[in-house]
């Protein structure tokens, strides 16, 4: 997959394509079936499928404080769009001219003049331009002067729960990984940079990786969970707390993770992958260290029972 980002992304070259626009935060299972339908469509007409999103949530230009913490950084959304067989990337930054356009010039300037779509597939709530005026029941009449089409892919539906960015950032919020991993057809992965902790854990026989996350990312709930810790392309079973470490006095939210059976290399200024599992319990106060050291044994016991061998790969 190709990818073009920055104010010099656009316009593409001349080719044909079948395009979509979104967020896609998370790419979950919803945003899938919309990739899937371009990737088909463009098969169909044998041209190129392209994807268009953005270097940041729209509601931090648009509404400056309310905007969510987000399920992966821009890196990882761009893997997982791949994943989905988009040919072309291209990640605009949502800036305040961007959100002054209006319906009729995105789709004439942006779709039609930059990206050169004979056919847009967008998720039937897609909305666009200046106060989101552009939904999916006009964006068709807009594109028929071009002599382009226009389709809304449903909204995937579970179990009666309709699949949504949103929807997954409340469960993990509120330490829920089951809907997260529905949704989202995958586990949660959590993506930071390995940063030098108090050298607490080391003193307690558990050295934990301290993970230092972009600020805009959402962290799971409060707790203790078991996963794997993807490092270098090597999976570990990893015992984590997301937490403020209450034995020691009150900290920042914070995430640290026990590698079990890793080699002790250097990881400051590592990447380090977290991919969460099971919510153990609720992170609490301990009134001694022995205490607190035997419920790390019994939650890296935990970690060896839950996950099995055959996922380290």
């Amino acid at each position: 997959m190709r990818i073009r980002s920055g104010p010099d992304a656009l316009p593409l070259d001349d080719a044909p394509s079948v395009v979509t626009v979104g967020f896609f935060d998370g790419v979950h299972l919803g945003h899938r079936a919309v990739l899937r339908r371009v990737v088909e469509e463009a098969a169909r007409r044998g041209i190129r499928s392209v994807a268009v999103t953005f270097d940041r949530h729209p509601r931090e230009v648009l509404a400056p404080g309310t905007e969510p913490r987000l399920l992966t950084t821009v890196e990882r959304r761009a893997e997982l769009i791949e994943a989905c067989g988009i040919d072309e990337l291209v990640v605009l930054p949502f800036d305040r001219d961007f959100s002054l356009i209006s319906a009729e010039s995105f789709v004439g300037e942006i779709l039609i003049g930059a990206i050169h779509a004979q056919h847009a597939a967008m998720g039937a709530n897609f909305t666009f331009g200046y106060k989101a005026l552009g939904t999916m029941e006009t964006l068709p009449a807009l594109t028929a002067p071009f002599g382009v089409t226009a389709e809304a892919v449903p909204l995937v539906v579970h179990g009666g729960r309709t699949v949504s960015s949103t929807s997954i950032r409340d469960a993990l919020a509120s330490g829920d990984l089951r809907w997260p991993e529905v949704a989202l057809g995958r586990r949660f992965v959590l993506d930071g940079e390995v940063v030098t902790g108090h050298g607490r854990g080391k003193g307690l026989g558990y050295p934990t990786a301290n993970l230092r996350t972009w600020p805009r990312l959402l962290l799971p709930g409060q707790g203790i969970y078991v996963g794997i810790a993807e490092l270098d392309g090597r999976r570990h079973r990893t015992a984590l707390d997301v937490g403020t470490n209450p034995t020691f006095g009150v900290e920042p939210l914070h995430v640290e993770a026990f590698l079990l059976d890793f080699g002790g290399e250097d990881l400051p200024g590592r990447p380090l992958a977290i991919e969460f599992w099971v919510r153990l319990r609720d992170e609490v106060r301990y009134d001694s260290i022995d205490a607190l050291v035997a419920a790390i044994e019994d939650d890296v016991a935990m970690a060896r029972t839950l996950v099995p061998d055959d996922a380290l790969g």
